[in-house]
């Protein structure tokens, strides 16, 4: 990698962080965690390894400012033409005020500054608005999911061969032009990721009618509720169709699970699919996680507290896992229902907070080759056999391939790599568990040395193939309302690797605001994270921590730090233009480095940086 300037200061006071990087990024983050199979893995990390990140020279590079909070996972583009302005690694950003961000992914720095494309779904004079939070929950009390704003809250997925990306926006606007009255209305929208502009045939607007005599339900028929249905899973694209799906906020009645697939080139909808038609309830939310689908096609979904119908041929699928046929049927084609399901939905303990993950052969057995996995509220993880669920056994769920208890609820998803699966479950350290013989060790290998409370994490992984894994997960930090990004080595998870919020506290520029199930993204040595108003950016940087001036001495006496691995050199200028290498300081202690330059009195005006390559 070629040298990158990343940090300038006066001989007073800081003027500026800043990052460059060349273009030439080749992995693209297209969809939520990754991949359809949900593994939350980056396989093809050069730049981040288990050494350089660290305390010293890796943390927040810069931030970009947005309009809302982020809820969304942030996607990822590399080389990418963008109209008018050349080629660009790109992040996309959605907000809750109804936004989309097209952004560089290296640098805030001039003209960089601003973003790329951004794309408003709203528009206040004519009345069009996000929907506010506690409008969402009515007639119930605002249950506070949501702070002030509903817009966007499902992670897009981007189509890579045509650059489209599809997004679900939810707004508050007037029945027609000019009227007094207002509704909720949900658009499904395709966008040109090099310009931020609508396809053809976007958007469309989200309707849906299956038959039922379920919660809501008119003469036989229920309808779609924009006002009633909250879209917090990603969307997921598979076979030219973009399939989404609904929840509830608050859990204000009537509602149910909804998934509705859309080609993805017409938008026009080609499947509608209500898991409790003849009942309610049942949202598909996961805590943000997107179905997935496996390589023939199918897709698997979790399901939340809602009715469940225990004849031989079920119609309502509460807190079940669902194989879905995927296009025009979008139908249940199997299902998994844990025996104590009527026990779950009584006491509020949702399967359908966490995912599944489809996992790859070769981890499965002759008995059982494809194996799918997930948890919910009850902290246990199903190990399923993709060809046969199982069904449901009213006694025992003795007909599925395993049951592990993590002892914490799950919401989300967990992550995999190097055939062990990663588990942060609420109250628990992040736990690696190993699999054999198809089946996974009841027992942790690894697990770190500190748990995670409120609401646990979503983890992701980065690794240079089967080397360099680290474990990446965003969490909330001992202050109010403060996140805290963790990296840790993926095989030995009591080694921490960095952590933002101990990075902050020591006075470097890392902390994140809060924002629930939030999943940072890993590609070409950065990591992005949504919060409450911004898009974080961490990466390798080098910094200078402390700098003092001793006028009698005529001496500069710098602390700073730099990368492990790179050489790390201080520069001076005294007109901005001019740089000149000064040397590499001395080793000091926590991986920083001392320099000591030696000043003229009449030199009033130095400026240094840390140059590293």
């Amino acid at each position: 990698m070629r040298a990158v300037n990343s940090a300038l200061l006066a001989t007073t006071q800081a003027v500026v962080i800043i990052g460059i990087f060349p273009l030439e990024a080749q992995v693209s983050v297209l969809t939520s965690h990754n991949d359809n199979a949900r593994t939350g893995l980056n396989s093809n990390e050069f730049v981040l390894t288990q050494t350089n990140v660290n305390q010293a020279g890796f943390g927040k590079v810069f931030s970009q400012q947005v309009d809302g909070p982020v809820y969304a996972q942030p996607l990822y583009v590399p080389n990418l033409a963008i109209a008018g302005k050349g080629l660009h690694n790109v992040a996309f950003v959605a907000t809750e005020h109804d936004s989309l961000y097209a952004f560089d992914a290296d640098s805030d720095v001039g003209s960089n500054a601003a973003p790329l494309w951004h794309a408003s779904f709203i528009n206040p004079a004519a009345g069009i608005t996000p929907v506010p939070a506690a409008e969402a929950a009515y007639p119930s009390p605002d249950c506070l999911t949501f702070l002030g704003e509903i817009g966007i809250t499902g992670t897009p997925v981007i189509d890579a061969a045509s650059g489209t990306l599809y997004v679900v926006s939810r707004t508050k606007e007037p029945v027609s032009p000019g009227s007094q009255t207002l509704i909720q209305v949900q658009r499904l929208h395709a966008l040109d990721i090099s310009a931020g502009s609508e396809r053809a045939n976007s958007p469309v607007t989200i309707a849906g009618v299956v038959s039922g005599a379920g919660a809501g339900n008119i003469s036989g028929s229920i309808s779609f509720d924009p006002s009633r249905e909250l879209q917090r899973s990603a969307l997921l694209l598979v076979g030219g169709v973009v399939y989404v799906s609904w929840a509830s906020y608050c859990d204000v009645p009537p509602f149910h699970g909804w998934m509705i697939g859309y080609d993805a080139t017409t938008l026009q909808p080609v499947g509608v699919f209500n898991d409790t038609p003849n009942g309610a309830d049942g949202g598909i939310w996961m805590a943000g996680a997107g179905p997935a689908a496996a390589d023939d096609g199918s897709i698997y979904c979790v399901t939340g507290n809602g009715t469940f119908d225990t004849s031989p041929n079920p119609q309502d699928f509460g807190d079940s896992f669902l194989k879905l046929t995927n296009g025009a049927a979008l139908s249940v084609a199997d299902y998994f229902t844990p025996f104590n399901e009527a026990n779950l939905a009584a006491i509020d303990e949702d399967l359908g907070s966490g995912g599944a993950l489809v996992l790859p052969n070769s981890l499965g057995s002759l008995a059982h080759p494809h194996l799918l996995v997930g948890g919910g509220k009850q902290g246990v993880l199903y190990l399923l056999d993709r060809d046969n669920l199982g069904h449901f056994n009213p006694v025992a769920d003795s007909q599925i391939v395993q049951e592990v208890n993590v002892s914490g609820a799950v919401f989300g998803l967990p992550a995999l790599f190097n055939q062990r699966l990663y588990v942060q479950a609420i109250g628990q350290p992040l736990k690696a568990f190993a699999w054999s013989s198809g089946r996974l060790n009841a027992t942790p290998v690894s697990q770190t040395t500190e748990s995670v409370g409120f609401r646990g994490a979503t983890p992701s992984i980065s690794a240079n193939g089967v080397g360099n894994g680290v474990v990446w997960e965003v969490v909330p930090a001992p202050g109010y309302w403060v996140a805290t990004l963790r990296a840790f080595n993926a095989a030995d998870l009591s080694q921490k690797l960095y952590d933002s919020y101990l990075s902050a506290q020591a006075g470097a520029p890392d902390q994140l605001s809060y924002v629930k199930f939030v999943v940072p993204t890993v590609a070409n040595g950065k990591v992005y994270v949504g919060t409450s108003n911004s898009l974080a950016v961490f990466g390798l940087r080098s910094l200078i921590w402390s700098i003092t001036r001793d006028p009698a001495a005529g001496a500069v006496r710098l602390v700073f730090s730099g990368p492990a691995g790179m050489r790390n050199v201080v520069q001076v200028t005294t007109d901005l233009l001019r740089w000149a290498d000064l040397g590499p300081g001395t080793p000091a202690s926590g991986g920083t480095a001392t320099y000591t330059d030696l000043v003229a009195l009449q030199d009033q005006t130095r400026f240094y940086r840390v140059r590293y390559q």
